[in-house]
């Protein structure tokens, strides 16, 4: 039997990450020999790997990456099966640096074909599940070209890029801001106008019908039911629909008794909360008309503006949720 030295163990650890005993253990089965204990502790991995490859990985880190003219980012999630993985500091280094050879690349199959120490990337995902245990893989992938892109992650669990028109003073403050309301706030459009007419009328009806039904509960309980909304985003909201919600309030006021002469400073308002109570898929999902989390009497694109001549042009976001 070959003789086995600490520092043979250790040489192999430190190039697989693998335990102690595994790697004397495939050390001996090679006979000494380096390069066959790493492909022996490979296989492993591939074992373990396709035994949990049905399992669920929702832990993990989430991490960005940009370039140093900031015209480039990469968000991905390296996923495992427990948060008591997920806070490794090993693993996050991991996770870090499978982000900085991410940056280098233009589509996920690229990435997972890039070098990673002496493997590729799908290899040493492989070569992890089998040393830590658990199944490892690149959950979210995403990357974002722009004049200029800012970033923010949230306690490794979300990872946000923005891309923006042009670079502006205080374009890191901007960057952060904006990718926080992307990584807090859910958008999955940039603006109202991007929605589909068939998605906005699916929409509407699902709304109103959830809100009827909920009426008719709070109705039984003897509580104030909701306002059901006509219409749930600007794209619906023409000049004509608009004109009769004028022509709507000016009756409301008249009917109210209210003078005349004041009605111009009552209008707006009035015009103002229809359209806030006709615009809720807008809000929830088109990042441009959501409030803005710093400051709900703005939306984000008037956030913005804010900065200069500026737009927000695109947006990614990577979340282990």
């Amino acid at each position: 039997m070959v003789k086995i030295t600490a520092a043979e163990v250790n040489k192999l650890r430190q190039a697989t990450g693998a335990g102690m005993m595994d790697c004397k253990k495939a050390l001996v089965e090679a006979g000494g020999n380096m390069d066959e204990a790493i492909a022996i502790l490979r296989k492993q991995g591939q074992k373990i790997a396709e035994k949990r490859a049905d399992r669920d990985s929702s832990e993990g880190v989430a991490t960005v990456k940009v370039n140093s003219d900031n015209t480039k980012g990469v968000a991905i999630s390296l996923n495992c099966e427990t948060d008591f993985v997920a806070k490794n500091d090993s693993f996050v280094e991991m996770a870090n640096k499978m982000a900085e050879i991410a940056l280098d690349t233009n589509s996920k199959e690229e990435f997972l074909n890039k070098k990673f120490d002496n493997l590729t990337v799908q290899e040493k995902l492989i070569e992890q599940t089998g040393v830590i245990g658990e199944k490892i893989e690149i959950g979210g992938f995403e990357i974002l070209e722009a004049p200029y892109v800012g970033y923010y992650v949230h306690v490794n669990k979300i990872a946000a890029l923005t891309g923006f028109s042009k670079k502006v003073d205080k374009a890191e403050e901007l960057g952060k801001d904006v990718s926080m309301q992307v990584a807090s706030m859910g958008a999955t459009t940039l603006s109202y106008k991007d929605f589909d007419p068939a998605f906005i009328e699916t929409e509407t009806e699902a709304r109103i019908a959830a809100i009827e039904k909920e009426n008719i509960e709070l109705g039984r309980l003897g509580k104030t039911p909701k306002n059901v909304p006509m219409y749930i985003s600007k794209a619906q909201l023409t000049p004509e629909v608009l004109a009769k919600a004028e022509a709507d309030a000016k009756a409301e006021l008249k009917e109210e008794g209210k003078p005349e002469n004041i009605w111009d400073r009552i209008l707006p308002g009035k015009i103002d909360r229809f359209i806030s109570d006709n615009t809720t898929l807008d809000h929830e999902k088109a990042l441009l008309d959501q409030n803005f989390i710093k400051d709900e009497k703005k939306s984000v694109a008037e956030y913005v503006k804010t900065y200069g001549d500026v737009e927000v042009v695109s947006f990614k976001r990577v979340s282990l949720a």
